[in-house]
């Protein structure tokens, strides 16, 4: 049998993993999406700007009366949908990914109160951007499927042929600038979220364990 056929079967069986979990998997997938989740609902409470997409969201909110968080599930079905000409195949992550944080945001936000003292706001600050790193890296240590917005970028890759690196910044730069244009708020947190959110989820890689067990 040459490489083609043996290489079709390989990508059959790893796209069926994705939807395979185990218990463990699972359990890092879950807890990574309610860290990410309550990461963004915390620099949303500190109003001192949000991450790129949740200055979508909340963009997207002010103008339609929506919950963050309800907008953030809405943009990330709407991402899946370009995903089907892009001929992107979702796992059980990306379908959680798209629901969970949107909910936990919605959640976090019911029940944590709007700091007013300075230094706390920057301390929620600090502490979002580390959830969502943190939450960053037991998702993608769960192995089960890209996120809606990581399955963009890499399909756009790959069509395209230019750089991830050139991909992902234009991505998160449309996005920021139609999150403004709606409504959205952009500060300082903003800035430092694209600064710290890199070094974050890498030392967060660093610090779990590699790889997961197969479902």
């Amino acid at each position: 049998m040459g490489a083609r056929g043996r290489q079709g079967p390989a990508r059959s069986a790893l796209r069926d993993a994705t939807w395979r979990p185990s218990h463990r998997q699972l359990a890092r997938l879950i807890a990574g999406l309610v860290l990410f989740g309550a990461g963004e609902a915390l620099l949303v409470l500190a109003a001192l700007g949000n991450s790129p997409w949740t200055v979508l969201a909340a963009g997207v909110a002010n103008q339609t009366g929506l919950k963050i968080g309800t907008a953030t599930i809405l943009i990330s079905v709407a991402v899946l949908l370009v995903w089907i000409p892009l001929r992107e195949r979702p796992g059980f992550g990306t379908i959680a990914n798209a629901l969970v944080i949107g909910l936990v945001i919605d959640g976090t936000l019911a029940l944590v109160a709007t700091p007013s003292a300075p230094a706390l706001r920057v301390l929620f600050v600090a502490a979002g951007i580390a959830l969502v790193g943190l939450g960053s890296g037991l998702y993608i240590n769960a192995a089960l499927g890209r996120g809606p917005r990581d399955g963009l970028m890499t399909a756009i890759h790959h069509h395209t042929g230019r750089s991830i690196a050139l991909v992902r910044t234009v991505i998160e730069v449309g996005v920021l600038v139609a999150g403004v244009a709606l409504g959205g708020l952009f500060g300082p947190a903003t800035v430092a979220f694209a600064l710290l959110i890199g070094p974050s989820v890498h030392m967060a890689l660093r610090l779990l364990p590699a790889g997961a067990p197969a479902g």
